[in-house]
């Protein structure tokens, strides 16, 4: 017996040290130069870190705050302060932070593999289930990145455990009752869907609930709740700090109908669960910037898996773990369907999470008994999930040089924008003129400090301040009519401000005169969906019209749209805005390209083209002519 139980000793230290070096080599693999580059975000997470690690002060001047204020939102606290506690001892480095995603990605698939064999009390299903974490797609490329989310789910790893361990016992002690309490509570500062899930979860511990239990189960609430106090007082002294930018992505609105928000909702669910997308090749992802574009998110052999467990599931009955565990998928769907945004790959991170657990009671049938066919057919289902997976790791990895990769992860902003700011700066500071979409200035903070550059050496213009004459420049605003271009790489150029500032002022009366006209017809649209609009414009005044410099100065150019109703009447004023790319002389021609949004209730409508003067008038009020094209919101 004793030479069996060593036999078996042995076998499962040889399996785990397989399954390390597979890990390992699939975790960090050319780490640094795939994904290419270090995309804004990623910089910004990064250089907030550094800043923590050497000062205690975020890039604002605040010590140890409890949220990183970041491009008109706040970064959650958990992983940047990781990151700063691994520069602390490293110093910053692009490489290091890869690292840690990587050690996170690698931790999460571990996790889930012990939470299957404690649930199936298999070895060889935890084994089984790690290897299905470490090769799905939406796990894999989520720790490839530095970014918040990318802790997310081994949060929620940790507490499916400490549910788990706290399930098998008839009354909760007091390590049940901090551990759930704990891992809720990370869950919600870890990832901002959490501020939603984590206390959806908390209320799924009802699932739970006996009589032997109700008081620990209320004693996890009373932890939890105290534990949300920092953040509270931190929403307090901080209006819209942490809800700001969800009202600008949310279809709720004091103006709509319970009825109408009701049915956004649900069709923004059934979408988020859509297997096609889940699944399958899928090109049509929100924030695509982590996936590989045409591959599914999951391994296809997990939407079976996931399925035959919920089949199983349900013949046995539905004990209070799967319950909660069907609850839990649900739930983890729900933050990212409040959103106007269909199939958010980061909002929806937790899914995963919950469909890899699914995945438990069929790996754990097919393993039990002594039948021939189960065991073929298990052995099959692992060379199908190796197989599945090591044909994304082959297109993952040669996707590392595409144009779009480079594009998204701003691969030639160290390459070539800032080499030749700096080599045309000399001695001279160099200016950082940004878009408010895209604050370019942290990439510059990051690698000038990776290249142990003064940050004296960088001055950030405010939105309505010009460059001096003569000044280098690099810029997410577009070219303005004094830059002379040296480098380009959309979105970031690098160019020498030439002659004098100038201002802008009100145009005389007569220059309110403008020929306007689509270039394509706009296909169908969803309700609140975003499509980017090409306009030809042409000047039929007999004045220049001036380019601005600078996005915040005064007395700008747009073109911008309306929507009305069928019958003329103004439904949403003053939508989507594109600025006047360049000087536009009398009778000269120019294209305006600017993002719409779709109106949150179908129907059919009139999209109303029109030009403005900020803060003068509408072109259509002087008697300029406006184009109205029929657009169907489905």
């Amino acid at each position: 017996m004793d030479r069996i139980n060593s036999q078996a000793t042995t076998q499962t230290l040889l399996a785990c040290l397989g399954l390390t070096v597979l890990a390992a080599v699939l975790y960090f693999s050319h780490l640094r130069h795939n994904p290419p580059g270090f995309f804004i975000d990623e910089s910004s997470v990064a250089y907030n870190a550094h800043t923590i690690s050497q000062t205690g002060h975020d890039e604002h001047g605040l010590a140890w705050p409890l949220f990183f204020r970041a491009f008109g939102e706040f970064k959650n606290p958990i992983y940047i302060y990781l990151l700063a506690a691994l520069f602390r001892l490293t110093g910053p480095s692009i490489l290091v932070a890869r690292c840690l995603s990587a050690t996170i990605g690698l931790a999460t698939a571990a996790l889930l593999g012990l939470l299957a064999a404690r649930v199936s009390r298999r070895r060889l299903i935890g084994f089984t289930v790690a290897v299905t974490a470490l090769l799905t797609p939406w796990l894999f490329e989520l720790s490839r990145v530095v970014m918040e989310v990318t802790l997310y789910p081994l949060a929620l790893a940790i507490f499916l455990l400490c549910l788990w361990r706290a399930s098998g016992r008839s009354k909760w002690k007091w390590s049940d009752v901090l551990g759930l309490a704990a891992s809720l509570a990370l869950l919600t500062y870890t990832y901002s869907i959490g501020r939603l899930l984590a206390p959806l979860l908390a209320l799924g511990l009802i699932c739970f609930i006996t009589r032997a239990r109700w008081r620990a189960l209320l004693l996890t609430w009373i932890a939890y709740g105290l534990m949300l106090v920092p953040m509270l007082v931190f929403q307090k002294k901080n209006p819209q700090a942490l809800t700001g930018r969800f009202g600008m992505i949310t279809y709720l609105a004091p103006q709509r109908s319970s009825l109408r928000i009701g049915e956004d909702f649900l069709k923004h669910f059934v979408a988020n669960l859509n297997p096609w997308k889940l699944f399958l090749t899928e090109q049509s992802k929100v924030n695509e910037l982590l996936h590989i574009p045409g591959e599914p998110a999951m391994l296809t052999v997990t939407a079976v898996l996931a399925v035959a467990g919920i089949f199983l599931i349900a013949r046995r009955g539905i004990d209070a773990w799967w319950r909660f565990i069907l609850f839990g998928l649900a739930a983890a769907v729900t933050p990212a369907s409040l959103t106007n945004e269909h199939f958010h790959m980061l909002r929806l991170c937790a899914v995963p999470v919950f469909i890899i657990v699914l995945t438990i009671p069929a790996f754990t049938w097919l393993a039990e008994g002594r039948s021939r066919i189960r065991r073929i057919a298990l052995i099959a289902t692992v060379v199908l999930i190796l197989g599945d997976g090591l044909i994304f790791q082959r297109q993952f990895h040669a996707s590392a040089g595409s144009a779009r990769r480079l594009h998204e992860f701003d691969a030639d902003y160290p390459r070539i924008i800032l080499p030749a700011a700096l080599a045309h700066a000399a001695a001279a500071p160099i200016y950082l003129a940004d878009n408010s979409s895209r604050p370019g200035y942290i990439q510059a903070y990051w690698y000038g400090t990776l290249e142990k550059i003064s940050l004296q050496k960088f001055v950030r213009l405010g939105a309505a301040q010009p460059a001096p004459e003569g000044a280098v420049v690099i810029t997410t605003e577009g070219l303005g009519p004094r830059c002379r271009v040296l480098v380009e790489s959309d979105p970031y150029t690098t160019c020498i401000a030439q002659g004098p500032p100038r201002w802008l002022a009100r145009l005389p009366d007569d220059a309110f005169a403008a020929e306007l006209s689509i270039r394509e017809p706009l296909p169908r649209l969803l309700t609140g969906q975003q499509a980017t609009i090409q306009i030809t414009l042409k000047n039929a005044s007999k004045v220049m019209w001036p380019a601005r410099e600078r996005s915040g100065e005064p007395f700008q150019l747009y073109v911008g749209n309306h929507w009305l109703d069928s019958s003329g009447n103004v439904v949403v004023h003053d939508d989507g805005r594109g600025a006047l790319p360049r000087d536009l002389r009398p009778g000269e021609t120019t294209t305006v390209s600017f993002m719409i949004n779709a109106p949150q209730r179908a129907g059919d409508y009139l999209l109303e083209i029109d030009m403005l003067q900020e803060g003068v008038s509408w072109f259509a009020l002087r008697g300029s002519r406006t184009v109205r094209v029929p657009v169907t919101v489905e």
